[in-house]
Order: structure tokens, then C-alpha cells, then sequence
């Protein structure tokens, strides 16, 4: 007796003991049953195996070429400057470390430096105990949204004029014979004028905070609007009173916010000089401010040189906060 293949009927097709050796299971056409090799699918059809491998590039190339155009080639140039020669009427392209070796071992560069790290350090400090009060003012306590919207706009309004002139309004009223001085002495707090309020580290940190505390308020808003509202009824269920519902829910969940807040205000003050030079009165200096001066007497190798070392500063600031707080795993 042989083996005779066996028919059916309602398709006509031959089936036998041997299975197709190109066939695979799942790539054949809806209700057919047939197979179909993957490698003879029409071009485009296989997704990104069927796609142009150069497209991803092409996509990225403007971002990147912006980004080396106006981002990395500037630091080069600062970086390739700062080895320059110079004197008092022109600059001199060598290769020397004599603008590092000043600046390095200078008593009087370090403790502009540092003086520099104080008003971030006090800067920060200020502005996240003021930002993060009104974020949680704003975001927790206020319930319409038209509310929080007004008041989240009203911390922009400082934006709407240059920070000159908002340095410069406090003049008036920190000055020997201001505002606040002058409402001291018929109130018989004070004797006499503060002499400590104006033209002062305190006049400066004081302008620094003002302008900077909108930069921290925002992005520790944007996380606390994220946080789910539940989280905080199951905590005070649980039997939490509001300050551990703030040490062991709301601050761990805006810690993203908070460092990215950190980031902004310490990067601006690191590098600003303008509020040093107007609020100190020259009596106080700053990075900023030295390379400002450097630059106003051309000796633009030596500002380079500091430029390139607050950047690398800047820079180790910015990597310890992202190491102790992971932004990307937090958003």
C-alpha cells in the first residue's frame, strides 16, 4: 500500500508531510494561510529594516550643526585663545600657559573666586527657600486653576523690564537716605542710617535674588502640579501630619524641579557681573566682573584663560547636582 497525498477539497492545495523551509508563521496574508518570506516584502514595508539608515542622521544634522556652530566652535576659540600672548595694545597668538600660571596662583584670583562661589551659595540658598514656599503656596493651597494661572503670571512680571532697572530701583530704596532708612528713623528702630544696605555684598545677593528667584519658582511648580494628589490623602490617611507629608512625599517627588531651579540660578550668578558692579559700588568683585574689566583693557587671553576655568567650575557644580539627583529617570 502506498502513501498517497492527501486532497482537500475546499482549497485545492496539496498537503504532505514536509513543511515549507521558507515559510514563516505570522507573515502571511490575513485569511489565506499563506506565508510569506519577510525578505521579499516590498521596499518600506519592513519598517526601519525596509527605511533609509542615513534618515535619523539627516534629522539630527540641523540641531547638531546650530549646536557647533554657535555652541562648541565659541568654546574652542576661547579655549585656543587663552595660550595667546598679549600686551597693552594687541594680542599675540602662541602657545603659552602664562595666562593659567596667573591665574592659578594668584591669592588675589582666589578669593575672587570664592567670593564669586559665596553669592552663588547665597543666591541658591535664597532663592529655593523663597521659590519653593511660593511653589507650594501656589500649586497646593491655591485650588482654581484661573487663580494659579494669575498668580504663576504675576512671577513673570519682573521679566517685563531689564534687570538694570530693577537693580537700579533698589537704590532708592536702600540708599543712606531711602525709603527704608528713612522709615527706620521716625520709627526709632535705628539711630542712624544703615550704612550696609546699599553698595554692600547685601545689596548684591539681595538684587541677585530678586532676579533669579522666578528661575527656581517655575520648575519646582511644573513638579509639584505632576504630583498626584492621592499620593498626599493616602499619606494623611496613613496618619502623616503636613510636615512629614512635606519631608517624605512633596520634596522627594520635586527633587527634579529642585535641581533643575539649582542649575539655572547657580549657572546666571556664577557668570553675572553687572549686578556685582552696580550693587557693590566697586566694592565688591566677582569672575564676571574681573574678566569685564580684563576685556575693557584688551587683554582678552587673560579673560579667555578665566572664562575657560569658571566654565570648568561651573561645569563640576552642575555634575555633582546631577549626580545627586537623576533628572531624566525623575521626569
Amino acid at each position: 500500500m502506498t502513501d498517497a497525498p492527501l486532497h482537500r477539497p475546499s482549497t485545492g492545495r496539496t498537503i504532505t508531510g514536509q513543511a515549507n523551509p521558507g515559510a514563516v508563521v505570522g507573515a502571511g496574508q490575513p485569511g489565506t494561510g499563506i506565508a510569506r518570506d519577510p525578505r521579499r516584502l516590498p521596499p518600506g514595508a519592513g519598517g526601519r529594516l525596509g527605511g533609509n539608515p542615513v534618515g535619523p542622521y539627516l534629522q539630527v544634522a540641523p540641531m547638531a550643526l546650530t549646536f557647533a556652530l554657535f555652541l562648541v566652535l565659541p568654546i574652542l576659540a576661547i579655549v585656543v585663545v587663552s595660550f595667546w600672548d598679549y600686551d597693552s595694545v594687541r594680542v599675540i597668538p602662541d602657545f603659552l600657559g602664562t595666562n593659567y600660571s596667573e591665574l592659578l596662583f594668584s591669592s588675589v584670583t582666589w578669593r575672587i573666586y570664592l567670593n564669586t562661589v559665596k553669592f552663588a551659595v547665597l543666591t541658591w540658598a535664597l532663592t529655593l527657600g523663597i521659590g519653593f514656599t511660593v511653589a507650594y503656596f501656589v500649586a497646593f493651597q491655591v485650588r482654581s486653576a484661573t487663580s494659579q494661572m494669575v498668580l504663576f503670571l504675576v512671577c513673570t512680571v519682573p521679566f517685563w523690564t531689564s534687570n538694570v532697572i530693577r537693580m537700579i530701583s533698589w537704590i532708592p530704596f536702600l540708599g543712606r537716605n531711602g525709603l527704608l532708612n528713612s522709615v527706620l528713623l521716625k520709627l526709632g528702630v535705628v539711630h542712624q542710617p544703615l550704612e550696609f544696605l546699599l553698595f554692600s555684598d547685601f545689596a548684591v545677593v539681595l538684587a541677585l535674588v530678586h532676579i533669579n528667584t522666578v528661575f527656581m519658582v517655575v520648575p519646582i511648580f511644573n513638579s509639584m502640579a505632576r504630583i498626584d494628589r492621592a499620593l498626599i490623602e493616602a499619606a494623611r490617611d496613613a496618619g502623616a501630619n503636613s510636615f512629614q507629608i512635606l519631608l517624605n512625599v512633596v520634596i522627594p517627588l520635586c527633587r527634579s524641579g529642585i535641581a533643575i531651579g539649582s542649575i539655572f540660578v547657580v549657572t546666571l550668578v556664577m557668570g553675572d557681573f553687572i549686578t556685582v558692579r552696580l550693587m557693590s559700588g566697586g566694592q565688591s568683585a566677582s569672575v564676571g566682573l574681573m574678566m569685564a574689566n580684563q576685556i575693557s583693557l584688551l587683554q582678552y587671553p587673560a579673560a579667555a584663560a578665566n572664562a575657560v576655568v569658571l566654565l570648568v567650575i561651573v561645569l563640576i557644580m552642575v555634575t555633582a547636582m546631577l549626580r545627586i539627583v537623576d533628572i531624566r529617570k525623575d521626569l
